[in-house]
C-alpha cells in the first residue's frame, strides 16, 4: 500500500471493506445457466432461449458467444428448433404455443417459481381470488398469472391494498414474486390481512431462500457503511431490492452497477467503510473486479461477513438429463 500512497492515492487502510456472504448465484440461477451450457454441448449451436435466461447482461453475453440466441417470443424461433425457457418461468399458453410450433423445449424454470405456479393452480381450483404481490411486466409475474388468469389480482405495493374491493364471501389467498423485498412484501401481506381477515396464506412464504439470505446479509453489512455497492443488472429485481434494503438498514449511500466500469470515483469521496454484494444472477468474477478496484485505491482487502450457509442444488431439467443419458449410452 505504501507505494500507492506515494503515487498520490489516498490511504484508507483504517477503513473496512465488507463482503456479503452469501451473494451471487443462487441454486436456480446456477441450474438455468448450466442448462443452456449443457444444451449447447449436447445439441450444438444454435440453442434458442426465450427471454434472458437470468437477469444479467454479462451472463447473457457469455452464452451468446457460445451460440445461444435469445428471443422475446417463440415466433422468432424456427420451427423444430430447441428452445430453453428462462429461470423466471412461463405461462401454460407459452407451452401450448411451443408444442404447436413443433419446438423441442427445455424448461429451466427455477423449482421455487414452479412451486408458486402449483400453488396458484391449487388456489384457483378451490375458487380463491389470488392476490399476487409482484411487479407488473416481470416475467415471473406473467408466468404465475398465466396459470390462473381469471383468479388473479396483481398487488404491486402496500398502498395498492386500500383500493381493493371484493364481494362479501370471496375466498382470498396471496402469493408473491420470489425476488421481492421481504420487508415490503410482509408489509403488503399485513395490510391485506388487516383489510381481509379471511386471507389464506400459501403453504410457505414465496420469497425464495436466496432472496431472503442476500437481504439479511446486506442488512448486516449496512449499519456502519458509508457506501454499499450492489453488482447486478438493472432488470434484476433482487439486485434492485438490495439497494433499497441497504439504504433502509443504514447505509449512507448505495448504488447498483453492472460491473466495475460503472463505478463513479466521486462515490468514494470521504468514504472509509465500503460494503459489497451482488444479486442472485451475478458471477463472482464481476465482484472480484470491484474488490480489486477498491484495493487499487488504497482500501484494505475485503472481509467476508457470513450470515447463512447455502448448500441447495437443483437437478437439471428432466428432459435435458434424459438426452444427456441417452448420448452417453
Amino acid at each position: 500500500m505504501g507505494s500507492e500512497v506515494s503515487l498520490g492515492i489516498p490511504s484508507v487502510a483504517d477503513g473496512n471493506v465488507l463482503l456479503a456472504a452469501p451473494r451471487g448465484y443462487c441454486a436456480g440461477v446456477d441450474r438455468a445457466v448450466i442448462t443452456v451450457e449443457k444444451a449447447l454441448d449436447l445439441y450444438g449451436a444454435p440453442v434458442y432461449v426465450r427471454k434472458q435466461i437470468v437477469h444479467n447482461k454479462h451472463v447473457v453475453a457469455g452464452l451468446e458467444e457460445r451460440g445461444a440466441i435469445f428471443v422475446e417470443e417463440l415466433d422468432e424461433v424456427p420451427v423444430g428448433s430447441t428452445v430453453v425457457f428462462s429461470a423466471h418461468g412461463v405461462s401454460p399458453a407459452v407451452h401450448v404455443e411451443a408444442e404447436a410450433r413443433g419446438l423441442k423445449t427445455i424448461d429451466a424454470t427455477c423449482p421455487l417459481v414452479t412451486k408458486v405456479h402449483h400453488e396458484a393452480k391449487r388456489f384457483a381450483s378451490e375458487d380463491y381470488r389470488i392476490l399476487l404481490i409482484g411487479h407488473e411486466g416481470h416475467e415471473e409475474v406473467e408466468g404465475t398469472a398465466g396459470e390462473a388468469p381469471e383468479h388473479i389480482t396483481l398487488v404491486q405495493t402496500p398502498d395498492d391494498v386500500a383500493g381493493l374491493e371484493f364481494p362479501e364471501g370471496t375466498k382470498l389467498s396471496w402469493l408473491s414474486q420470489t425476488t421481492l423485498s421481504v420487508d415490503e412484501t410482509m408489509e403488503t401481506v399485513d395490510r391485506l390481512r388487516e383489510k381481509f381477515p379471511q386471507l389464506q396464506d400459501p403453504p410457505s412464504d414465496d420469497i425464495c431462500y436466496a432472496t431472503q439470505n442476500r437481504q439479511l446479509a446486506v442488512k448486516e453489512i449496512s449499519t456502519d457503511c458509508d457506501l454499499l455497492v450492489v453488482v447486478g443488472s438493472a432488470n434484476s429485481s433482487n439486485s434492485v431490492r438490495l439497494v433499497e434494503v441497504a439504504l433502509e438498514a443504514g447505509a449512507k449511500a448505495s448504488y447498483r452497477i453492472d460491473d466495475v466500469s460503472e463505478i463513479d470515483e466521486a462515490w468514494l469521496d470521504g468514504v472509509k467503510n465500503v460494503s459489497v454484494t451482488s444479486g442472485a444472477s451475478v458471477p463472482d468474477d464481476l465482484v472480484d473486479e470491484v474488490l480489486a478496484f477498491l484495493v487499487e485505491r488504497g482500501y484494505p482487502e475485503a472481509r467476508a461477513v457470513k450470515t447463512a450457509e447455502e448448500s441447495l442444488i437443483f437437478a437439471l431439467p428432466p428432459e435435458l438429463r434424459r438426452d444427456m443419458k441417452a448420448a452417453q449410452a
